[in-house]
């Protein structure tokens, strides 16, 4: 077998390879076993049929097909391999020449990964955010404690702002009751925004056994996004109870023995989610340095298959859990569908960039993973999917995902070595020192668990996946 490659493009090349007959051999051989194993032919077992009377019979053009269908992959694939491609997608395969008993020429034109040449990066410097807690950021998380072990006592009273009250709802549509528009008992503390828009006013004022119907636009079920008539019932009104800030809530609330123990404990750990923000802002800052210090060509046909599955995982899986279309989701951005197409655009790019930019850079710098380092994003990744490291683990095996997850430990490596060698300022003018792995740790451990972490390490784990599955070449 010969082959050639021919440069179409930065991202895309033909391949050009020719096929002596004779290497054709074991694919006819598996042709005509095939073709006996489906027809029969009176006068001989099945399974026995002479490759002359297949050829008289069915014909050579027959056989010729199914050996070239067989041989196909397995000379594209010798071909990618001799010229070191690293190929992206599916290639668009045209046989030019088929001479029996002579030769097989086809051409293959493929995206591949363009070339790319990492510059000095050593030179890079972004600026964050200082870590500062301020007494009010203390004093807001110690009430959002107290919140936390608020009790409440009901009243012979009209409900005000920031009691609880027990409502009977019934919403109906065109004047007809939903199905499912119909809830008693649930428990609303008013202010909250939890429910309905509109439900504040209605109920503010109303003691128990008391009604009163508002209008509002449905956020959910059979009806969402449709404007209703919603009857609530107030059946109990209850008044909240703070307890006092004192040694003796912090001995509830914490293992602290005083209200100023506790008060410093919620700075450090202010002050270590601050320090966890910081060290993603500078990871993030200095990504974008990288990215403009590389010329980096996109494959259209990549970047289209990227647009499109961002598209279909907002749709139908995101938006889909929270009741929305996209339409409703664009009108509570405040977004038209023109910058939503070119924001999506722009993320996949950005997206695909990313990983051409820090898979290079794991080859440059030889960057290799070991299984405590995959073990450890495992563990991460299980805990953001809402999994037990057991269930991600098996499901990542059944997958085939492996190979993904350790790029994404590897690209997670390579973007290390980059901001270890950036200078991170603050907006203070200091320099940050973002390898104190003892600081690191404590700022993870006081952001892990937080919903808003949780949440966007979901999002980027999954963004991940979705250019990882189509960049893995």
């Amino acid at each position: 077998m010969k082959s050639a490659v021919e440069t179409l493009n930065p991202t895309r090349v033909r391949l050009t390879v020719e096929v002596p007959f004779e290497e054709l051999k074991d694919s006819l051989d598996a042709a005509y076993k095939k073709i006996n194993q489906q027809v029969t032919v009176k006068g001989f077992r099945k399974g026995k049929i002479p490759a002359r009377v297949i050829d008289q019979r069915f014909g050579r053009g027959a056989v010729l097909e199914e050996a070239v269908n067989d041989a196909l992959p397995k000379f594209y694939t010798e071909a990618v391999n001799e010229a070191e491609l690293s190929v992206l997608g599916q290639p668009e395969v045209d046989i030019t020449e088929l001479k029996d008993g002579e030769t097989l020429n086809f051409t293959a034109e493929v995206d591949v990964r363009p070339a790319l040449e990492i510059p000095d990066y050593s030179g890079i410097e972004v600026e964050v955010d200082a870590v500062e807690v301020t007494d009010e950021d203390v004093e807001k998380s110690v009430e959002q404690l107290r919140e936390r072990f608020a009790s409440t006592s009901p009243v012979e009273r009209a409900a005000e702002d920031g009691d609880v009250v027990t409502i009977d709802l019934e919403a109906k549509v065109d004047g007809e009751v939903l199905e499912d528009g119909v809830a008693t008992g649930v428990s609303y503390t008013i202010g909250s925004g939890e429910l309905l828009d509109g439900i504040d006013d209605a109920v503010k004022g109303l003691s128990a056994g008391e009604e009163a119907t508002f209008t509002s636009e449905l956020k959910g079920g059979s009806a969402a996004g449709k404007e209703a008539e919603v009857t609530v019932k107030v059946t109990q009104v209850a008044a909240r109870e703070l307890p006092e800030l004192d040694d003796e809530f912090a001995q509830l609330a914490s293992e602290f023995d005083t209200l100023e123990e506790l008060k410093a404990d919620s700075r450090k750990r202010l002050e270590n989610m601050k320090q966890y923000d910081q060290a993603t802002q500078a990871q993030e800052r200095v990504l974008e340095k990288l990215l403009e210090l590389v010329e980096v060509p996109v494959p259209e046909k990549l970047l289209e298959d990227e647009i499109n599955t961002r598209k279909h995982n907002l749709e139908h899986h995101q938006l889909g859990q929270m009741g929305l279309d996209l339409e409703k989701y664009l009108e509570i951005q405040g977004k038209t569908a023109e910058e939503f197409e070119d924001e999506t655009r722009e993320a996949a790019i950005k997206g695909i960039k990313t990983q051409f930019v820090l898979d290079e850079l794991v080859k440059q710098e030889k960057l290799n993973v070991n299984q405590e380092e995959l073990t450890e994003h495992l563990m991460r990744r299980a805990a953001s999917s809402g999994m037990s490291p057991d269930q991600f683990a098996q499901a990542v095996v059944e997958g085939g995902q492996v190979p993904l997850l350790v790029g994404e430990v590897a690209r997670g490596k390579a973007l290390a070595v980059v901001v270890e060698k950036a200078t991170v300022k603050d907006t203070n003018g200091e320099i940050i020192d973002l390898d104190d792995e003892d600081e690191a740790d404590e700022a993870a451990e006081a952001a892990e668990g937080t919903e808003a972490e949780a949440a966007a390490e979901t999002a980027d784990a999954a963004a991940e996946d979705e250019a990882a599955e189509k960049t893995e070449g």
